[in-house]
């Protein structure tokens, strides 16, 4: 990456900068699997449902999404609805209360290659930019203690108190841009989700970098991302 050809950098949060993708991934799968237990689906939850009907979504869509891919009709419900309502919002309202506990109680650690990364281009005076689907990002941010890197935070519950789209609709990543001041063909964009990766290219962004943990060199390019790396200590200056 030569930096110099860019503006700003607009990042996930889960998968990119904190592993707390995996604490999603353990969250969706104890109220995916139970879920299908109830109903008597015989089909399990796997981790490539998370990767293919997931990740990166606001969760209502992660919820309608598979579900849809098992044939499950269930009522959509309203955001109130309690975790233990049998309703799309319920489902995800269920998930999210599963993902703050294991929060609580665990923690979590940025990646020592993204804080580097960060470091390196707060030194070159990059402004960053958090753009997740997560209404959690900000409670994430600070309990990895990486709160102070970015000024603009552009998550869940401000896409949803603006009405923009969510991934893989490009919305979040332009108005993050706009609000971190930075001209959207001079924004790169890096993501660790097939969704977030879509995102991007969609938006037409002149770098989409995505992040493999997990989701797979090839899908994270048919997605468009335009570099893959393993690590953000890759991007290195």
């Amino acid at each position: 990456m030569d930096w110099s050809d860019y503006d700003g950098v607009l990042f996930d949060l889960d998968g990119v900068i904190t592993p707390t993708a995996e604490v999603h991934m353990r969250a969706w799968a104890a109220m995916f699997s139970q879920l299908l237990t109830d109903l008597g689906v015989a089909e399990p939850y796997t981790d490539q449902d998370y990767f293919d009907h997931v990740d990166g979504k606001p969760r209502y869509d992660g919820v309608r999404a598979f579900l849809a891919s098992r044939g499950i009709e269930l009522p959509e419900g309203s955001p109130e609805d309690p975790p233990t309502a049998q309703t799309v919002s319920g489902l995800g309202n269920r998930k999210d209360a599963v993902f703050a506990e294991e929060l609580r109680t665990d923690g979590v650690e940025a990646y020592p290659g993204s804080v580097a990364l960060l470091d390196a281009l707060r030194e070159r005076g990059v402004p960053m930019a958090i753009v997740s689907s997560s209404r959690n990002a900000p409670a994430v941010l600070e309990a990895a203690g990486v709160a102070d890197y970015f000024p603009v935070v552009m998550h869940g519950g401000v896409a949803a108190e603006r009405g923009l789209a969510g991934k893989p609709a490009p919305d979040t990543f332009w108005a993050a841009a706009d609000d971190l001041g930075v001209a959207r063909d001079r924004a790169v964009v890096v993501e660790d989700a097939t969704s977030g990766v879509a995102a991007g290219a969609a938006g037409g962004f002149p770098a989409v970098v995505g992040v493999d943990r997990g989701a797979g060199e090839q899908a994270l390019r048919e997605a468009g991302a335009t570099l893959v790396v393993q690590d953000l200590a890759e991007l290195l200056p």
